[in-house]
């Protein structure tokens, strides 16, 4: 009974690390033994409460992938014709665009309000990866570098809703970014304007100014948006391609 009591407290805590993102959707979770040193538990009493986790459905175990927190939203997979749907449909585009302008300017926000020095020192290293990107980098590594220093600062906002909702629409999330990479970063004024953007929601975050860190935020993926736009206005049809399918299976390692 005691030990019965013991795992269900430990489930509790491992609910605890979910929900503020510690451990998150669809990334494998620490091995056994790493997780009973780090709750101070036996591996006996972890299995108890992984197994009381699974059968609520919180995480799953799949054959060769080991064990991984359940998503917010059904896993379409990177073949799903959804995705090539969504990334292929002029419109979409821009509704993606809309959604990332809402989502990131909020999460730009708590950021500032509720990053924690371990949250900016992940944000530092993800800005300096930008800015370090070698020339020679494919588009689809830059793509990775950008998306991984927007991902930094939502885990930052400690939202959970938000940050599994993000999490969750990162293959859809991605084709905007790739998108932006391969039609705008070869264009001298619009990839000042990018980093220049991004530069005003790094600093606005570490320096704790939450209403300057959404403006900022906003303002990048709007200015995105327009562009996109004003390349198809003049006739050019955008570039969607370059890995974007080795971009989500990178995600997914």
């Amino acid at each position: 009974m005691e030990s019965k009591s013991l795992s269900s407290s430990i489930a509790r805590r491992l609910e605890q690390l979910i929900l503020d993102g510690t451990l998150k959707p669809d990334k494998k979770i620490p091995s056994e033994r790493q997780l009973a040193e780090r709750l101070g538990v036996s591996r006996s009493i972890l299995r108890e409460a992984l197994k009381e986790l699974r059968g609520r459905g919180l995480i799953e175990t799949r054959h060769g992938h080991g064990t991984r927190v359940t998503g917010l939203v059904p896993d379409l997979g990177s073949n799903h014709p959804l995705l090539y749907l969504f990334r292929d449909h002029p419109r979409t585009l821009y509704d993606l665009l809309e959604v990332r302008e809402l989502l990131e300017g909020q999460a730009a926000y708590m950021a500032a309000l509720r990053g924690n020095e371990q949250d900016f020192h992940r944000i530092t290293h993800a800005f300096n990866a930008i800015n370090s990107n070698s020339a020679d980098a494919t588009q689809a590594e830059a793509a990775q570098l950008d998306h991984a220093f927007h991902q930094s600062i939502c885990e930052a906002s400690h939202n959970p809703v938000l940050v599994h909702t993000l999490q969750n629409l990162m293959q859809l999330m991605l084709t905007t970014v790739l998108t932006s990479v391969n039609n705008l970063y070869h264009h001298a004024p619009y990839k000042e304007q990018i980093d220049k953007h991004h530069k005003q929601i790094y600093k606005a975050v570490l320096e704790r100014k939450p209403e300057l860190a959404r403006r900022a935020a906003t303002a990048h993926i709007k200015n995105i948006r327009e562009r996109l736009l004003e390349l198809e206005a003049e006739g050019l049809r955008l570039d969607r391609s370059g890995g974007w399918e080795r971009i989500i299976e990178t995600n997914r390692e």
